[in-house]
């Protein structure tokens, strides 16, 4: 008879999003080898209270708000921080959206806990500052992206000597197909009208401009070590492959699952073993096909390249990209600016702010600040 050993805690900081509401559906089927210890949440106190009353966690929090009753509430940003913390913590799933998930991911690879990324933001802006935690922590990444999670599961047991080039693929979102005319006119229902995943409106929106994939590019590079110019974009509609890994003798080895989330959660908290979970969809070939490949079309989506661009140049130009991006995305959902004015804001501020101090944690997040002010001085909001 195989004995199972103490479940292991586990803090989900983003609860009530996209990520952190999958993650909760898995670990609710994963009882037995998995604890929820903390959660943490920016918006819907409503749900956080309905998780907690359901998982019992030794922890809740709520950055924005407070609470009442028996559990332990903090405000502020202080509370992902004292979640990821814990001493009944063993694994992190970070699903907090954007810069504000870095100072818990940085804190819990120092405590040597295992951070299940799905903040892709805290590698893009201090990447060199997360291998640094992990050294000094013993701590360690595993990505929750689906892209990622795709690599990691080809690779693992080959060392990167091996791997010829990555290739992320890219559903091409909402606006595959259209013109540059087109886009022009594009309101934010369109751009929310994503044709296989359901995703929080920030992270829609990036798919929409391909901005998404240009923070995995980066989050790629830095989660396995690989240079720019071996890591490739192609667009796949269906999102049936996740990603290839091509090696030096010229096999390539790829990831497929249907189009959910649920798959990569699991694996972050598993990674390298396996276990059963009869939550997602067996897997028919013969439903999905045919499965189609296509080149990014850089000219109607420079998102793509711009962030790209700002990786290779390193320094404080990731920072500036990723922090443009939150926040003209936040000014077009606002109804404030006009589709296209996304790129148009971070190829400014990349553009004006690249060359800004980026050794410190405090330089990179004064770089985050500055290229902020500067996307809304630009655009008046």
């Amino acid at each position: 008879m195989t004995v199972l050993a103490a479940p292991k805690g586990v803090a989900v900081l983003g609860s009530t999003g996209s990520i952190g509401t999958t993650a909760l559906r898995v670990l609710d089927r994963q009882r037995e080898r998995f604890r929820v210890t903390a959660l943490t949440a920016n918006s819907n106190a409503t749900l956080l209270r309905e998780q907690a009353r359901k998982f019992s966690p030794s922890f809740v929090g709520m950055v924005e708000s407070q609470g009442d009753g028996d559990e332990e509430w903090k405000s502020g940003t202080e509370a992902l921080v004292a979640a990821a913390t814990r001493n009944d913590v063993d694994i992190v799933l970070n699903a907090i959206v954007g810069a504000a998930g870095l100072d818990a991911t940085l804190a819990a690879l120092e405590g040597g806990k295992r951070v299940a990324l799905a903040n892709k933001e805290t590698l893009v802006i201090a990447g060199d500052l997360v291998r640094q935690a992990c050294a000094s922590g013993a701590g360690e990444v595993v990505p929750v992206d689906s892209e990622h999670s795709a690599i990691l599961q080809c690779i693992t047991g080959h060392p990167t000597a091996q791997v010829r080039r990555v290739v992320l693929t890219a559903s091409g979102g909402p606006f595959r197909d259209w013109s540059a005319e087109r886009l022009a006119s594009a309101t934010v229902e369109d751009a929310l009208r994503h044709p296989t995943w359901r995703m929080g409106r920030k992270i829609t929106i990036d798919s929409a401009t391909l901005a998404n994939k240009a923070l995995e590019v980066i989050e790629a590079h830095f989660l396995f070590g690989l240079p720019y110019e071996r890591i490739d974009v192609v667009v796949h509609p269906q999102s049936i492959v996740h990603s290839f890994v091509e090696f030096i003798d010229g096999s390539v080895l790829a990831q497929m699952s249907v189009p959910t989330m649920e798959i990569p959660v699991l694996y972050a908290l598993t990674h390298p073993e396996r276990v059963a979970d009869e939550g997602v969809p067996a897997f028919d070939p013969v439903k999905i096909s045919p499965m189609t490949y296509e080149a990014v079309n850089h000219e109607r989506f420079p998102a793509l390249r711009l962030g790209i661009a700002a990786g290779k140049a390193g320094g404080a130009a990731p920072a500036v990209f990723n922090a443009a991006n939150e926040c003209a995305v936040a000014a077009f959902l606002a109804g404030k600016i006009r589709f296209p004015d996304i790129s148009r804001g971070i190829a400014s501020a990349l553009d004006k702010l690249s060359g800004m101090p980026a050794d410190t944690r405090e330089q990179l997040l004064a770089a985050d600040a500055t290229a902020r002010r500067h996307v809304k001085e630009m655009f008046g909001c």
